[in-house]
């Protein structure tokens, strides 16, 4: 046993020495006395800076203090080019003499910052980047432009679907805060891709980057420089990275520009929530203990007062309000989740029908599907409804994720009486004007199988545009031009043969 242990004691201080042993290659002239006394720290010769996104590639050290607030960290992550023009200088002190408008924008950012300077760290992209929803939209997620744009980061509808943003009955992605970051952000880093400059990519985000390229096309092609300020492009882009210039040179120095940002703490500001079961928005709230508007504004996507688990199966919620969200609904025995599910519309209706089929009032279903006035519901059309008490299956994922609500105009109608021709029958005047015979039937009391006699009135319910041209369809101009002149008020389309109830 003591032979043994000798050995084990020799072979530890032969891997000691081992582990000491330095060669040339292994340290600086300025450590080779370290290294001769077996000491293997090396230290920096110079002082700590922080860590950035462009040098965290690079291996550099790391500053050992953390970003006092988030707005810390946005500087210390700012790697695009300056501008430095007349424009910028416009705009900085446009937004400087604004100290309002400038609370109210940091302020309401303050809920979906930290998120996306999280995400533009962990892509290695610019941290300036996270200050663009300010001049998009002022970080509004609710904000629609007059060309449709919606969102915080202002996606058109087409752009918003090429970057897998659903935009359904339910739910509009453009506005949802996880969704539409991530898209913007695989937007940006793909315009960058194609121009290789930040500058032409926002250009390129703002006007579309085929005007971009053919803007850099026109310059190539005359000899001339292709750079941002060298394009020639309209107002709004050639205003829009001078705007994004001022804000980060304000936030980079807001006492130089006489503003006070607000505290942003530099930590998340909401989590996301596992939904697995359709929930009533109300019900989430209440179970969080939040208001129902705060838990919009981290939501905003959601069109209906029912969260689809199979299309949204996650929410966002303030971040000391999720536990006590996910502690509540676990010990939820009150009854069903959700009020509302999707009923298919399975023909052609008016809203007046459907909300007969559905159990609720005409008005109720207008409001809560958004149905505009004068218009039927086509088949097909994704409509929110109560749900029963006794329903147990939730709204299925391709419902959730496609349904869409189509309309069609009203068919306005209008009572008038045309004249039978020789031979003329039910069937046969119900085809002229494109009606069914048992309308025809019952609008003149008879038999689907009657017979009209020559020059015999015959009422009708047309449509407006059909009872101008009823005229040249009957025998007879003169008797059917006195018997359109007796026509009664307009009326809507109706079903049956019953009149409808005229619109007021």
């Amino acid at each position: 046993m003591k032979i043994l242990h000798i050995l084990w004691l020799a072979s530890l201080l032969w891997l000691t020495g081992c582990a000491t042993t330095s060669t040339p290659s292994d340290t600086t002239s300025s450590d080779t006395s370290q290294a001769s006394t077996g000491a293997t720290a090396v230290y920096p010769s110079g002082p700590l800076s922080p860590i950035t996104a462009g040098t965290a590639k690079g291996r550099a050290v790391a500053g050992i203090d953390a970003p006092s607030d988030l707005w810390d960290r946005i500087r210390r992550g700012f790697a695009m080019p300056d501008l430095d023009t007349d424009l910028v200088r416009d705009r900085e002190q446009w937004y400087a003499t604004r100290p309002d408008y400038m609370q109210r924008m940091t302020e309401r950012s303050s809920k979906y910052l930290f998120h996306i300077v999280e995400e533009l760290e962990r892509r290695g992209m610019p941290t300036e980047l996270a200050l663009l929803p300010y001049i998009e939209s002022a970080f509004n997620p609710q904000a629609v432009s007059s060309a449709k744009a919606a969102g915080m980061w202002q996606f058109m509808p087409a752009t918003g679907s090429y970057f897998d943003l659903k935009q359904n009955a339910f739910r509009d992605d453009r506005r949802d805060v996880l969704a539409s970051t991530r898209a913007a952000l695989d937007y940006l880093q793909k315009l960058y891709g194609m121009f290789g400059d930040w500058h032409l990519a926002l250009a390129a985000y703002n006007w579309g980057e085929g005007s971009v390229a053919r803007a850099i096309a026109r310059n190539e092609k005359q000899g001339l420089d292709t750079g941002y300020t060298n394009l020639s492009m309209p107002a709004e882009t050639r205003m829009y990275v001078p705007k994004l210039q001022a804000v980060k040179n304000i936030v980079a120095d807001p006492v130089r520009f006489s503003t006070e940002l607000p505290l942003i703490e530099n930590h998340p500001y909401f989590q996301s929530v596992e939904i697995t079961r359709d929930i009533d928005v109300s019900l989430v709230a209440n179970l969080a203990g939040i208001r129902e508007e705060d838990f919009r504004a981290l939501n905003p996507s959601l069109h209906r007062p029912v969260i689809l688990a199979a299309g949204m199966p996650q929410i966002l919620l303030p971040w000391d309000n999720a536990q006590v969200f996910r502690r509540n609904l676990e010990a939820y025995n009150e009854g069903q989740y959700a009020s509302w599910t999707v009923w298919t519309v399975p023909s052609t209706m008016s809203v007046s029908a459907a909300a007969q089929r559905a159990g609720m009032s005409e008005s109720e279903l207008r409001q809560l599907n958004g149905i505009p006035p004068r218009m039927m519901i086509k088949a097909g059309s994704a409509l929110m409804v109560p749900r029963a008490a006794t329903t147990r299956a939730d709204v299925s994922s391709h419902v959730a994720d496609n349904g869409q609500i189509a309309f069609t105009p009203e068919i306005v109608t209008r009572r008038t009486t045309v004249r039978a021709g020789k031979r003329d029958t039910v069937a046969s005047i119900a085809r002229r004007y494109k009606v069914s015979a048992a309308d025809v039937a019952d609008w003149n009391d008879l038999k689907a199988s009657s017979s009209f006699k020559a020059g015999e009135r015959v009422v009708m319910y047309l449509p407006m545009r059909l009872t101008a041209t009823a005229l040249s369809h009957s025998p007879g101009k003169r008797q059917a031009g006195k018997a359109i002149a007796q026509t009664a008020k307009a009326s809507p389309a109706r079903k049956g043969g019953t009149p409808a109830k005229r619109k007021r």
